[in-house]
């Protein structure tokens, strides 16, 4: 049984004779630990282990208390950053929950990394019915808890970004998660913040998210005028600070756009109707390609949602604060010929996270914005009103494999030959709303390297191009959804002429 130790602060596993333990990894599960705690890839301050003792060593120990919820036992990667909160923590629990039957509302979650509630602990409880419990707060239950069923660590299935620790940040490499995805748990968040999906508002609108503390957009009032005039249409600010989060919820998903400076306030563009736009502002010296949590997200298949990014390009229109903390931007406590690199540098180089200067300095910046410019990055992608649109097709399902597929040779002759093929539509294409359905077919003359391909509109056609007399032709055909949705090769016909 799996049980832990509130005064040495140690996951026990008790063995008797009836213990199994698959996979049985010996000392491996020390190289360098057994699984992650959190959703983030293999942090060395997330792993978790356990210590192995006897069942007999029970009688010498304090008596157990047993915990009779189902557990689910993890880390919080950062509370008090709400991409952090939503991206590492929320997601992945929700659908760690969903995938045991056992881990449902009447579960509790523990969380391990010792932080206090943090500023974002009221969404942590709505996963649950029951209130979540810290490190901190199991020594007031007992000093050996065991659990009578628990799961240990998080999917990370749904994370679709590496924050830098090996190499600069960037979009995960193989991305497992779509918008379907990230839909689904927005629906179940509003629904458990009482938002109800209202259908479409009574006027279209945009959200202006406003920083309070630093990352100012300087001239905010100005750029809300110009926003409502250029687009005729509403134009608000909200701000984490401010507003009930709830309420923050509500208007982003009735929003047709949604603008911020870069920061952990634009996950909630998660909440936005399909159709809408999100613009994300950079500051000066900040190469927006490099920074992608946001773009990734709104741009997974299935999310659709416009992307913008807009970067300050000039140096009179920032705001540099060098005799701040280090950890505000500040590079006062750096030498004197590193403050002026950094002071003149017109690029952060890539970096590995967390404590580079120049990145600190740089995006700790507050911001003038060059309203014409940003007008027209938004004007190239948005040519009428931003707004939500209806689904009109089923977006995202692949057709299956083309049927029959037949070949039929004819011989002009020595030197000319005909190929004609043909084959019925896939199965599932006769129960889809599709807007646009083509044929891709590859032929290759047997023993040949290369292969022509084609793609066509039909269901048959004749080949006389490249087509030889008394050869084997190797013909391949797949179709394809909407361009880019592409569907698996049938079985190879083999054709003779």
């Amino acid at each position: 049984s799996l049980c832990y130790s509130t005064e040495a602060e140690e996951f026990v596993f008790f063995h008797s004779n009836y213990s199994v333990m698959l996979p049985n990894l010996g000392s491996r599960r020390f190289q360098p630990a057994l699984l992650d705690l959190s959703s983030v890839e293999d942090h060395n301050t997330q792993y978790f282990n356990f210590v192995e003792l006897p069942a007999a060593a029970l009688k010498f120990m304090p008596k157990p208390v047993f915990v009779p919820d189902v557990a689910l036992i993890v880390n919080r990667f950062n509370p008090d950053n709400l991409m952090h909160v939503f991206h590492d923590d929320l997601l992945p629990i929700f659908y760690t929950m969903q995938q045991f039957p056992d881990l449902d509302l009447e579960s509790r979650l523990f969380f391990m990394e010792g932080w206090g509630e943090g500023l974002h602990f009221e969404l942590y409880k709505l996963l649950s019915n029951k209130q979540p419990l810290l490190r901190e707060q199991l020594k007031t239950l007992g000093r050996l808890l065991c659990f009578t069923k628990s799961y240990v660590g998080l999917s990370k299935l749904t994370t679709w970004y590496q924050y830098g620790f090996v190499q600069p940040q960037g979009p995960k490499a193989n991305l497992l998660v779509s918008g379907n995805e990230i839909r689904q748990f927005a629906k179940f968040m509003m629904e458990k913040l009482n938002v109800s999906l209202e259908g479409t508002p009574q006027e279209e609108y945009i959200i202006v998210f406003s920083r309070t503390i630093n990352r100012l957009i300087l001239n905010e009032a100005e750029l809300i005028l110009a926003l409502a005039q250029e687009f005729q249409m509403k134009t608000i600010t909200v701000s984490l600070e401010d507003h009930p989060f709830s309420d923050i919820v509500r208007l982003i998903s009735n929003a047709s756009m949604l603008m911020s400076m870069h920061g952990a306030q634009l996950v909630m563009s998660l909440f936005l109707p399909r159709g809408a736009t999100v613009v994300e502002l950079f500051p000066y010296a900040i190469n927006p390609e490099h920074y992608t949590p946001y773009k990734t997200l709104s741009t997974l298949p299935g999310m659709d949602l416009q992307y913008i990014a807009w970067q300050n390009t000039e140096k009179q229109n920032t705001v540099t604060y060098a005799d701040r903390p280090w950890d505000q931007g500040g590079i006062a406590h750096l030498d004197k010929t590193e403050q002026d690199r950094i002071m003149k540098s017109t690029e952060v180089p890539r970096h590995l996270c967390c404590r580079n200067p120049e990145w600190l300095f740089r995006i700790y910046q507050d911001t003038k914005i060059n309203i014409a410019s940003l007008i027209q990055v938004i004007r190239q992608t948005v040519k009428s009103k931003p707004g939500p649109k209806r689904q009109k097709w089923a977006s995202g399902l692949y057709p299956g494999k083309v049927r029959d597929a037949k070949c039929q040779a004819s011989v002009q002759g020595t030197a000319e030959a005909k190929l004609s093929v043909s084959w019925q539509i896939p199965w599932n294409l006769k129960y889809l709303k599709v807007r646009e359905v083509k044929y891709e077919v590859w032929i290759q003359e047997q023993g040949e390297n290369t292969y022509m391909p084609y793609i066509l509109s039909h269901q048959n056609h004749t080949f006389s191009d490249n087509i030889k007399p008394f050869k084997n032709y190797l013909v391949w055909i797949r179709c394809i959804f909407n361009k880019n949705l592409l569907g698996p090769f049938a079985d190879v016909l083999l054709c003779s002429t």
